[in-house]
């Protein structure tokens, strides 16, 4: 049982009413969660607002409730807390009640549109091989050292962060890296969060479903280095102009990363291939299997904030040019003909360039290069039509497919995404509703050395229609598929 007066510091208290001295079991933002001695935070979401199931947590046997407005005719046997913003108050009590976790470890943190999977991945994986235990917090999964947790959110609530830090603690971790999302900056989930690196990745066209312009998902991903205390690192990609624009505020230590741009770190490019790329990093030679100028940012971020941790430049570089592919990030799977497919996440037109441009750098020219792309449903619609637009400029052949419909017409999705495609271009697309036709019909379509480009899925395991998750893996399909040639 945590007292609930230590449960309230360094938080802005407007207004309270009871005792603050009340022994509480555990805080709970979900009033369907909550037990007897419990805290309920009433937190105004985007889709619910907590107040209005204030009376059914105080039912269930809350003894606590931390709101924005204290009702008028309160219950006096409740201890009542005022302040001015819920979800911020939910984050530094998810710290206290956990004793701050954060400040026990050596928390990474990274935001950008792409790349935060894979350099969280990565990072998690290098500082393991070096010796150290690790935790990571990431789209695909949880780790506490050597536990996996299944992956809810990009970036989980605060109550759920703390408790994997705190888990991380208590197993002798002594770093943890984690994908901030714009979101969850939004929604303050990471409000009292002491982190020593933070790293600004990039910043494109995505999620203006929920931020509306892209101002406002500039602004969100700043708040990360807003918060940063003078001695933390600020690691940012200078090739990306927003880069400047994160640290204009910051406190913390400013660090660049680039390749063409004077930075802190750089990288070149030496040579690429579909078995891996040569890159100077710092002028330095190094090999890796990963392919493309995206994942060479992605080395040199992980570089970078290795360095900046203590890691000495050589032995970084070492144990980086040891690492394997992260799953569904330019993942390459192979036919017994000669097929080659390469699984990617890539969800955004920014982030289907990259795969695009570096299939096609890589490609000696006689390859026909067929791309399977579908967009989410209930998602930023505005995107739609400019990623079929990068894909037929981009491929011999497309397919248009499902991708998540969740609770749209999947051929809805598809239509809004030929809006992007000329007339000259259309006889190049194909539209197929079901994901496991498209994927079989691609590999009808290819002939030995072809390359089929699936994206949008990723590591992804499931396909979510009507609000139910249906089990399905494109590395699986795309198995199957080439099994049956």
């Amino acid at each position: 049982m945590k007292v609930l007066g230590n449960l309230l510091k360094n938080i802005e208290l407007i207004r309270t009413a009871g005792n603050l001295n009340v022994p509480i079991r555990s805080i709970e933002a979900d009033s369907r969660k909550i037990e007897k001695d419990d805290v309920f935070v009433a937190v105004r979401g985007t889709q619910v607002d907590g107040h209005q199931f204030i009376d059914k947590a105080i039912e269930q046997g809350a003894r606590v409730v931390v709101c924005e407005s204290i009702p008028e005719h309160f219950n006096p046997q409740i201890t009542w807390i005022q302040v001015a913003d819920s979800s911020k108050a939910l984050g530094r009590m998810a710290c206290n009640y956990y004793d701050n976790p954060s400040e026990k470890l050596k928390l990474v943190g990274i935001t950008g549109t792409n790349g935060k999977t894979t350099t969280v991945t990565l990072l998690y994986r290098l500082f393991e091989s070096l010796g150290y235990k690790a935790g990571l917090i990431s789209t695909v999964i949880y780790k506490v050292h050597d536990e996996s947790y299944e992956a809810t959110h990009t970036t989980p609530d605060a109550l759920t962060i703390n408790k994997l830090l705190s888990e991380m603690v208590n197993r002798g971790c002594t770093y943890a890296f984690m994908e901030v999302s714009s979101h969850s900056l939004v929604q303050h989930r990471t409000e009292g969060l002491k982190f020593a690196v933070a790293i600004f990745s990039n910043i494109t066209h995505d999620h203006l479903d929920y931020h509306k312009t892209f101002d406002e998902y500039i602004k969100a991903k700043k708040m990360l280095f807003d918060s940063l205390s003078p001695d933390a690192y600020a690691l940012v990609n200078l090739d990306d102009k927003n880069g400047r624009v994160m640290v204009q505020n910051t406190k913390a230590m400013v660090k660049t990363y680039a390749m063409r741009t004077m930075a802190d770190f750089m990288v070149k490019v030496v040579e690429s291939h579909f078995d891996g790329m040569h890159l100077q990093i710092n002028g330095i030679d190094m090999h890796t299997p990963f392919i493309g100028h995206f994942n060479a940012y992605n080395l040199l971020a992980v570089y970078g904030t290795s360095v900046l941790l203590g890691v000495e430049s050589t032995e970084a570089l070492t144990h980086l040019s040891a690492l394997h592919d992260v799953p569904g990030r330019f993942q390459a799977i192979r036919s017994s003909n000669g097929i080659l497919a390469i699984v990617d996440y890539a969800h955004t037109p920014d982030a289907l360039v990259n795969v695009l441009n570096t299939i096609n750098q890589l490609r000696k020219g006689n390859e026909q290069l067929i791309t399977v792309v579908g967009a989410g449903g209930n998602r930023d619609k505005t995107k739609r039509p400019v990623m079929a637009k990068v894909c037929v400029e981009q491929s011999d052949r497309v397919i248009l497919t499902s991708d998540n419909p969740r609770n749209e017409d999947p051929n809805d999705i598809i239509n809004d995404m030929l809006a992007g495609v000329d007339s000259l271009n259309r006889k190049k697309v194909l539209t197929i509703t079901d994901r496991a036709e498209a994927i079989r019909t691609a590999t009808l379509l290819a002939k030995p050395g072809d390359i089929i480009l699936l994206a949008g899925k990723g590591h992804e395991t499931y396909q979510e229609i009507k609000g139910v998750k249906h089990h399905f893996d494109d590395r699986e399909e795309i198995k199957k598929a080439f099994e049956n040639l």
